[in-house]
C-alpha cells in the first residue's frame, strides 16, 4: 500500500507493506519540499510554477510505488482545500500521473493523524492530546484509546504564519510578540475546550515538531538518529524557540543550526506557534510521534482490506512492533516467549535489589523476545547481529532512540563476553544505563539456560533471597529431567551475581500442578503447540 500526503509545505510517499494483524514494514519513502501554499489568511489560489512541481513530485511518487505494485491513495489537506483553483492541480494529477486525489476536510484530516500516531506512540491507554502543525493548519486531537473526543483544525501553520508575520522569514521582536497574540486570540476557544476534556500525554508530531525536537536534543550534547518518542521540556522549547527567533533571517539560521534549507524561513513561526500552544495548554512536556497523516492512511486503507478492528489493538504498541520484528526475522517465538516469561519472573522478584522500574521490565521483555534474531544473518555471533538489527531497525516504534539502544544491548550480551569498557557502545553508555544493561543481560542470560532445550520443561520460578544467596527454583512437572537446564543456567549466572552482589544457586523444584498460561506472542491459550510460528 502506498500513502501520499500532499501537504502545503512538503509531499510525502509512504509506501509499507501490512499485515492482517496489523503491523507495518516500510519498503519505500520519499519526500519533495514543493511548497504548494503560500498566503497570510486563506490560501486562496495555487500558483501556476507550484502546480508544477507539486505534478512532477506526484509523478515521481507514482513511478516509486509502481515499482512496488502498491495501491495508492492520495490525500490533500490546507493548501489545496482552501484553493479556487484546485481542480487544476486534481486534473494534471490524475492525467500526468495517474494518481487520484482526495481533498479531505479539516476534521477528517485530524482523524487520520490520530490513527497514524496511535502507531508510533505508546498512549492508548492514556487520554492524549496529539498536535500536527503543518504549513497552513494545525490538527488538535484529544483521544481515549482508538477513540477521538476532539478533532479540530485551525488554520494556522508554519508557512501561513511566516507569510502574515516574517515576510521571507526575517524575525523582528515587535512581530514575534504580535504571531504570539494571534496565535493565543485564535485558539482560545479551543483550548478552553481542550482543558474541558483534559490529557494526561501531549504528543507532537510533523516535520515542525521533529525539527524542533531534533534541535533540543543536540543542545542537549545529543546526536539521535531519529526523534521518534524523544521527549523534551517546555522550558526546553522556549529555549530552542528563542534562540530560532533571535537568529533574525534564515541564512543566519542555516549557518547556525542543522536545518533544511526549505525550512529555514518557516522554522521560526513554527517554533513560536508549537511554543504558544504550549504555554496556553500549560503543557510541561512533549512527545514526538514519527507517524501522523500517511500513516493514518495507511490505517484506513488496512481497514478496508482488512476489517474495521484491524490496527485497533492498540494497547501495547512496543509488543506488537517488538513481535513484528521478531516473526520477520524468523525467530522461534515459542522459545523466545518462554524465556522472556521467565526472565519477567526473576525481574519482579529482585526488584529490590536492582532497583529498575517499569520501563526496564518493558525494555528486558522486548530484549527477551528479540535477542536471537540475529541468527536470520548468521549463527555465528548471532548476539552482535542481534544488537545491529534491533539498532537500526525501522520496525521498532514505541521506543525512544535511547531505549532502542538499551534493548539492543541488552540482546547483545545475552550471550558470550560480558560488557567490557573496550566495547565502544558500552563505553558510551552512561554509567547508571552500564548497570542497568548489566543487571537485565545477566537476568536474560539465567532465563535462556533454563530453556536450554527449546522445550519449557522450567514451567515457572520459585525465587528467594536470604544471607545474600539467590535461590532460583526451577519448577518443573514431575519426573521432568531439567538437568541441561540447570546446568547452564549456573554456567551463565556469573554476571547476575556480580550485578546484585548476590549468590546465585539453582534447584529443581517438582509441582505436580504446574501449567502454563497464554501469551501474545503465542497467539494461543493453555500449551505450546507442535509447530513453530515462524515457518
Amino acid at each position: 500500500m502506498a500513502a501520499i500526503d500532499i501537504g502545503t509545505n512538503s509531499f510525502h510517499l509512504l509506501v509499507a507493506r501490512v499485515d492482517p494483524e496489523g503491523s507495518f514494514e516500510i519498503l519505500d519513502r520519499e519526500k519533495e519540499a514543493v511548497r504548494l501554499g503560500s498566503g497570510g489568511g486563506d490560501m486562496k489560489a495555487l500558483a501556476p510554477d507550484a502546480i508544477d512541481r507539486g505534478v512532477a513530485a506526484l509523478v515521481r511518487f507514482a513511478q516509486i510505488a509502481s515499482r512496488w505494485d502498491a495501491e495508492v491513495s492520495a490525500v490533500a489537506t490546507s493548501a489545496v482545500r482552501e484553493a479556487s483553483n484546485r481542480q487544476v492541480l486534481l486534473d494534471r494529477a490524475l492525467a500526468e500521473a495517474g494518481v487520484g486525489i482526495e481533498v479531505i476536510s479539516g476534521t477528517e484530516e485530524a482523524r487520520l493523524i490520530h490513527l497514524g500516531a496511535l502507531q508510533a506512540v505508546p498512549m492508548y491507554d492514556r487520554r492524549h492530546l496529539v498536535v500536527d502543525i503543518g504549513g497552513g493548519s494545525t490538527e488538535f486531537i484529544v483521544g481515549e484509546g482508538s477513540t477521538p473526543l476532539l478533532l479540530r483544525s485551525q488554520k494556522l501553520g508554519a508557512i501561513r504564519l511566516t507569510d502574515r508575520f516574517f515576510p521571507g522569514g526575517v524575525t523582528k521582536r515587535r512581530r514575534v510578540a504580535e504571531c504570539r497574540h494571534h496565535v493565543s486570540a485564535f485558539i482560545s476557544p479551543l483550548v478552553r475546550d481542550i482543558r474541558a476534556l483534559g490529557f494526561d500525554i501531549a504528543v507532537a508530531s510533523s516535520g515542525t515538531a521533529q525539527t524542533l525536537a531534533q534541535l533540543i536534543a543536540v543542545r542537549r550534547g545529543e546526536q539521535p538518529r531519529s526523534v521518534a518518542n524523544l521527549t523534551f521540556t517546555a522550558a526546553e522549547l522556549e529555549d530552542v524557540t528563542d534562540l530560532i527567533v533571535g537568529l533574525r533571517t534564515p541564512e543566519d539560521r542555516l549557518s547556525a543550526l542543522d536545518l533544511e534549507p526549505r525550512r529555514a524561513d518557516i522554522i521560526a513561526a513554527g517554533a513560536v506557534l508549537m511554543d504558544q500552544i504550549t504555554t496556553d495548554l500549560h503543557i510541561s512536556e512533549w512527545r514526538i510521534s514519527e507517524y501522523a497523516l500517511r500513516t493514518g492512511i495507511l490505517v484506513d486503507q488496512a481497514r478496508r482490506h482488512h476489517g474495521e478492528d484491524t490496527l485497533h489493538r492498540l494497547s501495547d504498541i512496543r509488543r506488537r512492533s517488538v513481535e513484528a520484528l521478531a516473526r520477520r526475522s524468523g525467530e522461534d517465538l515459542h522459545h523466545a516467549e518462554h524465556m522472556t516469561d521467565l526472565a519477567l519472573e526473576l525481574f519482579d522478584a529482585t526488584v529490590r535489589w536492582h532497583g529498575l522500574d517499569e520501563t526496564d521490565r518493558d525494555l528486558l521483555e522486548a530484549a527477551g523476545l528479540l535477542h536471537n534474531i540475529g541468527t536470520f544473518v548468521s549463527h555465528s555471533a548471532h548476539h552482535r547481529h542481534s544488537y545491529y538489527i534491533i539498532r537500526n531497525s525501522e520496525h521498532l516504534t514505541g521506543f525512544t532512540e535511547h531505549e532502542r539502544e538499551l534493548v539492543a544491548q541488552i540482546a547483545r550480551y545475552h550471550r558470550k563476553s560480558a560488557p567490557k569498557a573496550k566495547h565502544p557502545e558500552w563505553a558510551a553508555l552512561r554509567r547508571a544505563d552500564r548497570e542497568r544493561v548489566r543487571v537485565m543481560a545477566g537476568i536474560l542470560r539465567v532465563a535462556i539456560g533454563l530453556d536450554r532445550t527449546n522445550r519449557a520443561v522450567v514451567k515457572r520460578l520459585d525465587v528467594t533471597i536470604d544471607d545474600s544467596v539467590l535461590r532460583i527454583g526451577a519448577v518443573t512437572e514431575v519426573g521432568a529431567d531439567a538437568s541441561l537446564e540447570l546446568y547452564t543456567a549456573d554456567q551463565r549466572s556469573e554476571l547476575l551475581a556480580e550485578s546484585l552482589g548476590l549468590e546465585v544457586e539453582l534447584t529443581q523444584v517438582e509441582d505436580p500442578d504446574v501449567g502454563r498460561g497464554s501469551h501474545p506472542a503465542l497467539g494461543t491459550a493453555g500449551e505450546l503447540g507442535d509447530q513453530p510460528l515462524v515457518q
